[in-house]
């Protein structure tokens, strides 16, 4: 298994990375736009281009206001993104020209060792491609495209070009027969550097042991471990670059944003480890954010909860509501990875996350739970007209995708979609998992000549 390929988006301030960002990945973010609490300023996401899926990366996110006047003090995950990126799109702006921290950043690029670099030419619409690009050559990055992430004119050529030889068309197997034939749980543990991540694996794999050490290189591979408890089998994926020394584990105890969305990506189950004894961080909102845009099953666990007094214990849990709300469907585990407390109903929770994401939903019951539902509270009506839903079925796993198919579905507001995800998660219990809700109208008086 190869893991999704990584472009990470770099520029100074106000050049476009945003704009670009969210085009690349605006599909895959329409998916979970009415999730309450999920923050809109998003650095990590899901493109495709073609039937090339991809991970884009905006860097503008880790960038410090510096205290001493330097701009271009890039943070250190930064630096690692843009050396461990498959490859890096360095957007400059057509209309502002060139300045001296383009500059900065092309030398730190040069200095990186990233060997694919693609300089783009942003906000050049309506200017020649000679005039737009022509002063970038001196930046020393090759040839320079212009483009425009505002109204999407060059977008597909440019990534395409950044995935040229990187990148494989997913094989056709859909979800149904991936649960059919591998019910293997693909786990993913993720969280900040010192959470616990290895202390945790530690006792999870029991006899093989897990080492921090500081190991350079990356790999394009998954590391895939296979491990088995209580007669379960289990295969984790790689989040701290976790390599094998004949018997002994051992496991790079640095964070890094890259390993951890491409682990979020190869697996079906994630364990998102949060420390009891700091804040929840806009990382980890954002991590958090990129497992549900994934679709992956989600299970909480807050380490070192031992020994907090309850004014702290209700602190974590405030934090929480208020900054993973959009994680209500996630069973939350208070655990001390050191001393092995709280590990056995973690497992389980694990397992039921797994289960609910491969579930499989009976039409009959889906339609006869649509129809309580629907004669307990019927949907708003848009001017004259009232949604009918007629019948649901499944329509994909992991994660459960219902279609709801009917008439004039497409006023269904967000509110009315959330109320159903609660019917049906209550009633086929798929705690853990996202759902979906897709509603698919097959008469809409709305497009009707009067």
């Amino acid at each position: 298994m190869s893991f999704k390929p990584v472009v990470a988006l770099v520029g100074r301030p106000n050049v476009g990375k945003s704009t670009l960002f969210n085009r690349l990945t605006r599909s895959r973010a329409a998916l979970v736009a009415d999730y309450s609490g999920l923050t809109r300023d998003r650095h990590y996401g899901e493109g495709r281009v073609g039937e090339i899926p991809f991970i884009v990366i905006d860097t503008g996110g880790f960038e410090p206001v510096a205290k001493d006047g330097i701009l271009l003090e890039m943070a250190r995950q930064t630096r690692q993104a843009i050396a461990e990126a498959d490859v890096v799109v360095f957007l400059v702006d057509a209309r502002a020209g060139i300045n001296a921290h383009d500059h900065e950043i092309a030398q730190l690029l040069r200095k990186s060792g990233q060997q694919r670099v693609l300089l783009a030419v942003n906000k050049a619409e309506g200017m020649g491609a000679s005039g737009a690009i022509s002063e970038f050559h001196e930046l020393g990055l090759g040839q320079p495209y212009p483009i425009s992430a505002a109204h999407g004119d060059g977008i597909v050529d440019l990534i395409e070009l950044a995935l040229r030889d990187l990148a494989e068309p997913p094989a056709e197997e859909d979800a149904f027969e991936e649960a059919e034939h591998d019910h293997r749980i693909k786990l993913a543990i993720v969280g900040r550097p010192n959470v616990g991540k290895s202390t945790l694996i530690n006792t999870l794999m029991g006899e093989e042991r897990v080492i921090a050490f500081d190991m350079p290189g990356t790999t394009r591979d998954a590391i895939e471990i296979d491990f088995e408890r209580d007669g379960r089998r289990y295969t984790l994926i790689d989040t701290a670059g976790l390599r094998k020394r004949g018997k002994v584990f051992e496991a790079v105890e640095k964070f890094s944003v890259i390993k951890t969305l491409q682990a979020i990506e190869a697996s079906n189950v994630v364990l998102l480890m949060l420390d009891a004894q700091t804040e929840i961080s806009e990382q980890d909102a954002h991590i958090a954010g990129f497992v549900l845009e994934t679709g992956r099953a989600v299970v909480v666990a807050i380490n070192k909860w031992d020994g907090l007094d309850s004014e702290a214990k209700e602190r974590i849990e405030r934090e929480f509501q208020r900054k993973l709300r959009f994680l209500s469907f996630a069973r939350m585990h208070t655990i001390s990875a050191l001393r092995g407390q709280g590990v056995k109903p973690l497992l389980k929770s694990i397992n039921a996350a797994h289960a609910a994401a491969f579930a499989k939903l009976s039409t009959p019951k889906l339609t006869r739970e649509l129809q309580i539902a629907v004669e307990q509270q019927q949907p708003p009506r848009k001017g004259i007209f009232r949604p009918k839903m007629r019948y649901a079925h499944q329509g994909g796993q992991n994660p459960p995708l219902v279609i709801i198919h009917g008439n004039a579905l497409d006023a269904i507001p967000d509110s009315y979609r959330r109320y159903l995800e609660t019917r049906f998660r209550n009633a086929f219990d798929l705690a853990g998992t996202p759902l979906r809700i897709e509603f698919k109208s097959s008469h809409n008086p709305y497009t009707q000549e009067s």
